[in-house]
């Protein structure tokens, strides 16, 4: 790689998901891994394996699993972290311990109870331990830009004397600006006798709103890798946005110099993607993935566009995977012409999955005039479903008004070899969800609190595709519910059955484990 190559480490899987909502399973992360191994990202965090079991088994499946990327476990700089770090991770093509300690006064003296010696000390010993197992070692000194410059510095120094190879200089409470933070890393480069002896990595905040413009400042300065996100997901107001980053630095090459390694056109489906996983999308104006992003409404915009694209679009939306929209299949499509259409849009499908796709394609056709792109995603998205279907659903009907109880009734067939099996119960509630919830739960057993209940159409027209997104806490666990119908009532009632199911077989691993 040359001497203007950005390594884009994404850390959607480890800082990301401690955005509130943001929680994935092992298989939810496991896809998403494989995608941002598509779309070209150069290191991927999948977890903090110390965390808990869960996180463990994540990492590790992950680095199993890919051969592209690096694929990092984040640790603090303590054996037994480092040691926890390492079993995940050792089976990896290409491993990486990326272990962190704080070094602002205000950590030390607040949080770790610790000198600035006794810091530096642990940081010494936690990458010489992390080296002696692995010869890719990252160290991160946690809230760098409210530590003091000089003895920054000097940790710097330290650990890469140690064997660091990469070392990350965080942001991580978004306090910094981008003349700041330039400086900052200039300071390093200017200071630090042995830093040509590894990279200097950013990992930015976004708390006022300038993750992005202090990465590409920090990237200007020397700086050779970012840390970032998809959708700028992260704790907190998120983490620098890889989208703008890539994009930023792919539309400004008479700036901004600088080259990536990440295939633009898969952007659009990794932001599907985690926001499918997630439940959470990104708002409307979103730079480059939001749905707005490419939209023209004002007459003087329209007309220039029309004329020539540039005139109102520094980027085209194919450049991040955004295709125009259009009609592609209609009801007497067969499975051929929808898996080969799946497959243009970069979806190989098993015949499982395409058995499944094409009964809700179908389903969809009775009800739609027109099929679109976008409808075939989410029917897609709806249909490669990981959690076993201990309750499907038969039939919802809902009796509401602007006065009084809602009122359903729900049928549902029990996972059972016998195909005309069905259950059948009503409810009631303050609301159409209520009255849905209170049925199925009396039906399944398994009663929940709807914490987030959204809708959101994919498509145009009033026979629009919906996509249905919940939150649901289930004993005490808050999981995610979602389905895509032209129909809302259905929608809801299979979203809070997915959460249902998707609870029920917690449960079921939870039993085995034990």
């Amino acid at each position: 790689m040359g001497p203007t190559h950005i390594r884009i480490f994404d850390t959607t899987l480890r800082d990301g998901e401690q955005s509130p909502g943001c929680s994935m399973n092992l298989k939810e992360k496991l896809r998403m891994a494989l995608q941002l191994e598509r779309l070209g990202v150069d290191v991927v965090e999948a977890g903090f394996p110390v965390a808990s079991e869960g996180d463990f088994e994540a990492v590790q499946a992950i680095a199993k699993t890919l051969r592209l990327p690096i694929v990092a476990g984040l640790c603090r700089a303590l054996p037994a972290d480092i040691d926890r770090a390492w079993e995940a991770l050792k089976d990896a093509v290409h491993p990486r311990i990326h272990t962190f300690l704080a070094t602002s006064d205000i950590h030390l003296e607040h949080k770790l109870r610790m000198t600035r010696s006794e810091a530096m000390a642990m940081a010494i010993a936690g990458v010489h331990y992390a080296r002696s197992l692995c010869s890719d070692v990252e160290f991160s000194a946690e809230d760098a830009t409210r530590t003091d410059p000089e003895y920054l510095c000097e940790v710097v120094e330290a650990v890469i004397r140690e064997g660091a190879t990469t070392i990350n200089i965080p942001d991580t409470v978004g306090y910094t600006t981008p003349a700041e933070y330039s400086h900052l890393i200039c300071t390093l480069m200017d200071t630090v006798p042995n830093i040509q002896q590894a990279i200097i990595s950013v990992h930015c905040h976004n708390d006022l709103g300038l993750a992005v413009a202090n990465s590409l400042a920090a990237i200007e300065a020397g700086a050779r890798q970012v840390e970032c996100t998809v959708n700028g997901i992260g704790e907190r107001a998120g983490n620098a946005a890889l989208e703008e980053i890539v994009m930023a630095l792919k539309v400004r090459q008479d700036r901004l110099p600088y080259s990536t390694g990440i295939h633009s056109p898969e952007i659009s489906r990794s932001s599907q993607l985690l926001a499918n996983i997630t439940g959470v999308h990104p708002q409307p104006n979103k730079a480059i993935v939001g749905k707005n992003a490419f939209a023209h409404e004002s007459g003087i915009h329209q007309h220039g566009v029309l004329r020539n694209r540039a005139t109102y679009e520094i980027m085209t939306p194919e450049s991040v995977g955004v295709k125009v929209q259009h009609i592609v299949l209609g009801k007497h499509s067969g499975r051929a012409a929808l898996a080969q259409r799946f497959s243009e849009m970069g979806y190989e499908l098993a015949k499982p999955e395409l058995e499944k796709a094409y009964k809700l394609f179908t389903k969809l056709c009775d009800v739609k005039k027109e099929v679109f792109e976008e409808d075939l995603t989410a029917i897609l998205r709806d249909g490669l479903s990981d959690i076993p279907e201990a309750w499907k659903l038969r039939l919802a009907q809902v009796t509401a008004g602007t006065q009084g109880y809602s009122h359903a009734l729900v049928s549902l067939k029990p996972h059972s070899e016998n195909e005309e099996e069905e259950q059948s119960g009503t409810g009631h509630g303050d609301g159409p969800v209520a009255a849905l919830v209170d049925a199925i739960a009396g039906l399944t057993g398994v009663r929940g609190e709807v914490l987030d209940f959204q809708v959101r159409a994919v498509s145009q027209g009033s026979d629009a595709v919906g996509e249905v997104f919940m939150k649901v806490e289930i004993d005490g666990c808050i999981l995610t519910g979602k389905a895509a119908s032209t129909d809302i009532i259905e929608g809801a009632a299979r979203a809070y059955l997915y959460a249902v199911n998707k609870a029920l077989h917690t449960q079921q691993l939870k039993a085995v484990y034990v």
